[in-house]
């Protein structure tokens, strides 16, 4: 991870939530000290309110605080229009504006603020909370250089960050690691129940796959190989995962069902979009 500590300005962070917190958190882990950080937040959890003793600055009156030299807006997307507003008094000419809402674009979050705000829009997903999430974003044409590279470091307290200039590729962004998380732990239900039916006791049958899905997942992080290499190294030839996989594998398995439903979440985030 690249360390903040070189970051000097102020950062103010609306909506201190699950996710919110979870980027707070990482950023005091990179080095950046909590007197820099102002938090608005109406209902802050006792692990924020209690960062106040740390110096963090939660819920000031507008006039106690600066123009901030960065903003990011982690508020659920139903209360964007109301939350940007409470924004006005601390965005200024050289502002950054990162926004992690699903679903509104560049163009809503820029009627939000003066002509010429640097904003970059992004998409986390849930793992995030522990470290290990995956962000894809893209700035608008008022973002520097200097500031996408702020937003990276920025983005990076909560796992990877990928960069894309074409912002329509966000919809698709959405359903593939935005939504990823629900497949994978429906996968686990799913293998949980099969194991059931076939005739594990319920406790062990969840115990496995719970464990299996999450052990797969670390190897695939940490290995160098892909995730075909991996699967065709747990195939023998004839044996169980062969049987398996010719089910999962056939021209009805698992491949289309994915493509149909990543096609429809993709759908869906165009609609919410607008």
């Amino acid at each position: 991870m690249r360390e903040l500590g070189d970051f000097s300005g102020t950062l103010l962070l609306l909506g201190a939530g699950n996710m919110g917190g979870a980027m707070l958190n990482g950023w005091l882990g990179l080095g950046l000290d909590a007197a820099q950080v102002v938090a608005l937040d109406p209902a802050p959890s006792p692990a924020i309110t209690g960062m106040a003793e740390q110096g963090l600055r939660l819920n000031p009156r507008p006039g106690d605080v600066p123009t901030a030299d960065v903003v990011v807006v982690a508020v659920k997307p139903q209360g964007a229009a109301e939350a940007l507003k409470a924004l006005q008094p601390y965005v200024g000419p050289q502002t950054l504006v990162i926004s992690i809402m699903a679903g509104k674009t560049l163009s809503f979050l820029e009627a939000a603020f003066a002509s010429g705000t640097a904003i970059v829009r992004s998409m986390p997903n849930t793992p995030a909370a522990v470290g290990r999430g995956i962000t894809v974003a893209v700035p608008n044409t008022r973002v520097s250089q200097a500031q996408r590279d702020l937003a990276d470091r920025l983005l990076a307290a909560i796992g990877s960050v990928a960069w894309v200039d074409d912002e329509s590729l966000m919809d698709a962004v959405t359903a593939v690691s935005g939504s990823g998380p629900a497949y994978v732990f429906l996968l686990a239900e799913s293998l949980a129940r099969a194991g059931i039916a076939a005739g594990l006791p319920a406790e062990l049958a969840v115990q496995l796959a719970r464990e299996t899905v999450a052990g797969s997942g670390e190897l695939l992080h940490r290995s160098p190989l892909d995730a075909e290499t991996l699967r065709r190294n747990v195939t023998s030839p004839g044996g169980t995962t062969a049987a398996a996989l010719g089910v999962l594998m056939a021209p009805e398995g698992l491949d289309p069902l994915l493509r149909e439903a990543v096609d429809a979440a993709t759908r869906r985030s165009r609609e919410l979009a607008g």
